[in-house]
């Protein structure tokens, strides 16, 4: 198993086409396919389903997938750890955030940091669930709340809460909740993300008290920014991340509703433990929590005790 193999596979596992893959290293697709199927030839084994439009991976190729990884991971682990110390960042960094956060933040951050590393190059992917740090290639990921339990390293950037909130306009008209109980009888703005039960909202536990309620409403999207938008035009109440809705609150725009409620969801910067001593990964992380530190300290992304009960 050949480095250049290897990296061969990586690649067309991950873009699932000859089309493609062919595009990147600068071939022809006939030629993918023919050197795809030596490298089977040569293992003995069928390593991918073939379609017309895509391919896909066998039982083995998973397999050859999986181990392809975790051997290339090494050898960048080896390399990175040889030239430490004198190494400048470089080469492609390939990241993913949410949307929202990614537009405010992340997007900011990439620019500064290609402006001082010019022989960086950066893929920002957006997505509302996390993607696979691992099986999709990507340096680092930006996410909200608890982390799975992993060998990732993890790293703080941000304390950051989710309350529930309305807009003033709203709450005027309908009143404000007393209880969790009394969301059954308002407007809630449902925010449909994979993975998740959308329309149970799930609070920090809270002793013997009911921590989680079952909502609904008139409006859904899968897109925060969006049901942010609804919100603050007075559609209802929604569950939103403190650092998004600090200066609207300020400013009286939105409320807190039951403040007491909340959900803990830091920002956390989550790395393959190979790439601890990367330096195009270790100076972004780092200028990236630099730029949230200096914005958190012209308008604080927390809200004080006065914000939750105003």
């Amino acid at each position: 198993m050949s480095e250049g193999d290897m990296d061969f596979f990586v690649l067309l596992a991950r873009r699932e086409s000859f089309v493609e893959t062919a595009r990147e290293i600068g071939i022809s697709a006939s030629a993918v396919s023919r050197r795809l199927a030596r490298l089977e030839g040569r293992l003995g084994v069928r390593l991918m389903n073939r379609t017309t439009r895509r391919v896909s991976l066998t039982g083995e190729g998973e397999v050859y997938f999986s181990k392809a990884m975790r051997l290339l991971g090494d050898i960048d682990e080896l390399e990175n750890s040889l030239r430490s110390g004198q190494e400048k960042p470089s080469g492609l960094l390939r990241l993913n955030a949410t949307f929202g956060f990614s537009r405010a933040y992340i997007a900011p951050t990439v620019s500064a940091f290609c402006d001082a590393y010019p022989d960086v190059k950066v893929q920002l992917v957006v997505s509302d669930a996390p993607m696979n740090l691992i099986e999709q290639g990507f340096d680092l990921n930006v996410r909200f709340g608890n982390p799975p339990s992993s060998n990732l390293i993890q790293r703080v950037l941000q304390r950051n809460r989710r309350f529930m909130c309305a807009s003033t306009r709203y709450l005027e008209k309908h009143g404000k909740p007393e209880s969790l109980q009394d969301l059954r009888n308002h407007n809630c703005i449902v925010l449909r993300q994979e993975h998740d039960i959308y329309d149970i909202w799930r609070f920090d536990d809270r002793s013997a008290e009911s921590s989680s309620v079952r909502i609904n409403g008139r409006l859904s999207t899968n897109d925060g920014e969006m049901a942010r938008e609804w919100m603050l035009r007075g559609h209802g109440i929604m569950l939103r991340s403190e650092w998004d809705i600090a200066h609207h609150v300020r400013e009286g725009r939105l409320q807190i509703v039951l403040p007491d409620y909340f959900q803990t969801a830091n920002i956390t910067v989550i790395y393959p433990e190979r790439h601890n001593l990367t330096a195009k990964v270790r100076v972004f992380i780092d200028l990236l929590a630099e730029r949230i530190r200096k914005a958190n300290t012209k308008a604080p992304f927390e809200l004080s005790e006065a914000d939750l009960s105003a």
